[in-house]
């Protein structure tokens, strides 16, 4: 375990600088690849299985299983180099992959309009865009021109977020079948059913009672803990995965030894991308209106993301605002660029990077060992799908506690600070959206601010900011207007 001044890594990454010890740091790392290592099991499934506009799948071809199995690799490989380059050249805790949300948009929305190969080709262009903002200090200067309590909203929005997506990937909450129903429920029916959820819920306790007792390692003890009971559960039970005729099934993906330990990469996605083949299928207007959507979304999930994950690991500064803010900001434009080039859609940062950070990380040592993870993920692809959702995602729980302890930093007595905050707060995880409760704060803040006549106290960029947010929520009219 390292010392104050311990060796050529303590002074590299400033570990005793920040409190931490090497072990947090592997601990931390470890734990970030275990919360979010899905992604490389369910970002082939999304963008794998749709067909562009050519009818053909990501990689070429009719056949959706190699595609899956491309896009696999490339995913773990893009999302390995790019975090082991933000712990090495920002060195900071947080972990990058591609983004949930935005591939989605890009395979349902955009890759539909055109060859795959033209839709990566917008989000390299996009990733250029924010990379030039960022050199030119226009992103980090919006960064500091948002107030502290708005930056604070972020955190406790981002820990509810986080919180809401651990409960609904372990099955505990869920959509009903009724559509006259709730937009969620408890379990099934209202109630919890299946060993999965159980393993949900004894992991939760698990790993809280460990934190109580300030055993160190307890987020990463839990996850493991309840993969090894998973597994056996999983051998003996012969459960299955969660279908609608299997409700009480795992989530993701199924916990049970492979049959295969190891595959050989395949890395044919790599450089597929049209860079402005787009603009000849769809129009300039569509494609420009495409890019900027992608452009805010990125733009502002990663600011949300560094400052809740600054915030709780105690490193941002009286204004609240992390160290190296401008390289983290660099490498997260360079690697939305690289998920494009990889055809592995747009990558960003994880907000489940704060599960490491509550496991004691605080440096970018953290990120090379979650980066690492991943690379070697590429060769032993099989053993990711050990790791059900029902194991990973207590930490998220615990961590969203964590982070919205920082919501006594709010003054709820000052409206005009307190109702955008509360939107930023309430939005993010009822939209399922960090840009959406983002925008929505803002806007409310210029709004709120104007009517009580102290327009004059909005920061010049939070109004120009405001302003785009406004275009970005009415994306699809414009979009039907101008094309």
């Amino acid at each position: 375990m390292a010392r104050s001044g311990s060796g050529p890594l303590d002074s590299f990454f400033k570990i005793s600088q920040r409190g931490s010890t090497l072990g947090r740091e592997v601990r931390g790392g470890l734990v970030t690849f275990f919360t979010m290592a899905y992604i490389v099991v369910l970002n082939p499934l999304i963008i794998g299985t749709v067909k562009d506009g050519t009818g053909q799948f990501v990689g070429g071809g009719t056949d959706p299983a190699a595609s899956i199995a491309k896009i696999a690799v490339a995913t773990a490989l893009v999302a390995g180099v790019v975090t082991i380059l933000m712990g090495l050249v920002a060195n900071f805790p947080l972990a990058l992959a591609t983004g949930l949300g935005l591939n989605a948009f890009v395979a349902f929305s955009i890759a539909t309009k055109m060859t795959w190969a033209d839709a990566m080709g917008l989000v390299v262009l996009e990733g250029l865009v924010i990379l030039i903002l960022v050199l030119t200090g226009f992103r980090k200067a919006v960064f500091e021109a948002v107030p502290l309590q708005l930056k604070v909203a972020i955190s406790v929005g981002i820990g509810l977020f986080i919180a809401f997506i651990g409960v609904v990937d372990a099955g505990f909450v869920r959509r009903p079948a009724a559509l006259s129903g709730p937009p969620v429920e408890l379990g099934v029916g209202g109630n919890l059913r299946g060993w999965p959820v159980l393993v949900f819920v004894v992991g939760l306790i698990l790993m809280v009672a460990l934190y109580a007792r300030k055993v160190k390692g307890a987020i990463l003890i839990g996850i493991l803990a309840a993969t090894v009971v998973a597994i056996l559960i999983e051998s003996i039970a012969n459960i299955g995965a969660r279908t609608d005729k299997n409700p009480g099934g795992w989530g993701l993906s199924v916990p049970k030894l492979p049959d295969q330990w190891f595959t050989t990469p395949n890395l044919d996605t790599i450089g597929e991308f049209n860079l402005f083949g787009s603009f000849e299928k769809v129009g300039v207007v569509s494609a420009l209106l495409l890019i900027f959507t992608l452009m805010l979304a990125d733009f502002f999930d990663t600011m949300g993301t560094m400052t809740a994950i600054g915030a709780e690991a105690g490193l941002n500064d009286k204004n609240g605002i992390p160290p190296n803010s401008q390289r983290i900001l660099i490498v997260d434009s360079v690697a939305a660029a690289a998920g494009g080039a990889a055809s592995v859609s747009s990558n960003t940062s994880y907000i489940e990077s704060a599960s490491g950070v509550g496991e004691g990380a605080r440096t970018g040592l953290a990120s090379v060992v979650t980066g690492i993870c991943f690379l070697i993920s590429m060769v032993v692809a099989p053993l990711v799908t050990l790791i059900p959702y029902e194991a990973a995602t207590p930490a998220l729980i615990l961590v969203g506690f964590l982070m919205m302890t920082q919501v006594k930093g709010i003054d709820f007595d000052d409206l005009e600070v307190a109702f955008p905050a509360f939107l930023t707060i309430v939005l993010m995880p009822f939209t399922y959206s960090i840009s959406a409760g983002i925008g929505a704060g803002f806007v409310s803040y210029a709004i709120l601010k104007t009517v009580r006549g102290k327009a004059r106290q909005v920061h010049p960029l939070m109004w120009v900011v405001a302003a785009l947010f406004v275009v970005y929520f009415a994306i699809g009219p414009l979009t039907d207007w101008l094309t």
